[in-house]
């Protein structure tokens, strides 16, 4: 049976979460990343509730193609918004993706503004 990546993705992202799960006062940091966009959420998994999130469709974020720079753009945004929510520390589900390029940028940037991972 051939699939796709998007399938290969799916299967990589349910096998993590088995694991990854986050709770009132460690959230989990979900990452999901388009051909045209990036998105990050904040979640609590106990209440399910999105605590902060932030993407690259925003005003916010300056770059209008998706770039490292503008994933470290989304990363400093999430992460200044979880802080103004309380949190401090997380849990990170990069969603499947391979950790480098833009999801790394963004994790690092995330980090660079206070989000503890």
């Amino acid at each position: 049976m051939r699939t796709n990546r998007a399938d290969a993705r799916r299967r990589r992202h349910f096998r993590v979460r088995k694991s990854v799960h986050g709770t009132g006062s460690k959230p989990r940091l979900a990452v999901f990343r388009s051909n045209k966009h990036i998105y990050a959420q904040v979640i609590d998994d106990d209440r399910g509730h999105t605590i902060a999130s932030a993407s690259s469709k925003e005003s916010a974020v300056k770059a209008g193609t998706l770039t490292a720079d503008a994933a470290s753009e989304v990363g400093k945004l999430v992460g200044a918004r979880a802080h103004d929510a309380g949190v401090t520390s997380v849990v990170f589900d990069r969603g499947g993706f391979q950790y480098h390029g833009r999801i790394k940028a963004l994790a690092d940037a995330a980090r660079e503004s206070g989000l503890e991972f």
